[in-house]
């Protein structure tokens, strides 16, 4: 454009000289001094930026690390160490909605007031992470909002409701006990119990702990998931969901398996579902907006 630029070092140069010429001594050692102070508050400020709290590590990649710790030797039917599961919980027990950037006033959350005729409102599910060893995920239902009775093959899974109010109910197979037909099996009640945020995170494993579970939100709320390993449909971790019976729908008199009423109570049959309930609750994706999860 008609400008001849110099290079920064002969502009800087240019000037400095300039002013050394147009200098008193004095006035040189006056600003000798302003240099070195400048200096001094810059090393300052500089050590208070390393320090300050936004270099941290955030709740999210504190989770993030402590997964890779856990499930590193992991895989399907492995359950970690009981110090290593103690170590991921009292993470994710700490965790709050602000810490994966959620609010119970976001759109995910709303009531469903349209004129869809769902059994379920719509559920969003935010994906943090994935790899062979684990993933990270968030749930969000709005009031109502089901997941379906379905099971986690080979997983030991950690879920933390992060706010509002959910009924969860879970089921463990009944080991040595013949099905009834290739679809169906006896499972003893696990938890039948309505939870409100904060609460601990609760744990399931391949054998036990409640394997298969639904969810049901009572108010809107949000639940962080962390699965070790993940499904994977080549490696036959397929979800599979199931329907309820009462124990009393596929039994008999002959039936030796249980015989008085106590019993047969925490009992009932699950037989996997001939249709897919993903064709019925209605799980969008979305982008996760939260703080950084890895570099």
């Amino acid at each position: 454009m008609g400008f001849e630029m110099k290079p920064e070092k002969e502009v800087m140069e240019l000037i400095s000289s300039k002013n050394q010429c147009m200098s008193s001594p004095n006035s040189v050692n006056n600003k000798k001094k302003k240099k070195n102070k400048n200096k001094k508050m810059m090393m300052t400020w500089r050590r208070k930026k390393i320090d300050s709290p936004a270099d941290e590590i955030t709740a999210v990649r504190r989770l993030f690390n402590t997964c890779k710790e856990v499930f590193s030797n992991g895989g399907p039917g492995v359950v970690p160490s009981e110090d290593k599961i103690q170590q991921l919980r009292e993470i994710l027990d700490d965790m709050k909605p602000e810490d994966v950037g959620l609010a119970p006033t976001m759109p995910y959350f709303r009531p469903n007031t349209g004129l869809e005729t769902r059994s379920s409102p719509p559920i969003t599910y935010l994906h943090l992470h994935q790899c062979d060893q684990f993933s990270i995920g968030i749930f969000c239902l709005p009031p109502s909002g089901v997941i379906p009775l379905h099971n986690h093959p080979g997983m030991t899974v950690f879920s933390k409701l992060l706010f509002g109010t959910m009924h969860i109910k879970s089921y463990d197979w009944v080991v040595d006990t013949p099905m009834r037909d290739p679809k169906t099996r006896l499972a003893k009640l696990k938890v039948d119990s309505t939870f409100t945020a904060p609460c601990n995170a609760s744990i399931l494993y391949p054998e036990d702990g409640g394997n298969m579970h639904r969810f049901t939100a009572k108010t809107a709320c949000a639940v962080l998931d962390v699965l070790g390993p993940p499904y994977c449909n080549p490696e036959g971790r397929h979800c599979t969901y199931f329907l309820e019976f009462p124990f009393d729908k596929f039994s008999s008199e002959e039936d030796d398996i249980l015989r008085s009423e106590e019993e047969k109570e925490g009992y009932a049959w699950l037989q996997e579902r001939d249709d897919n309930p993903e064709d019925h609750t209605n799980v969008v994706g979305a982008l996760y907006r939260g703080p950084k999860v890895e570099d």
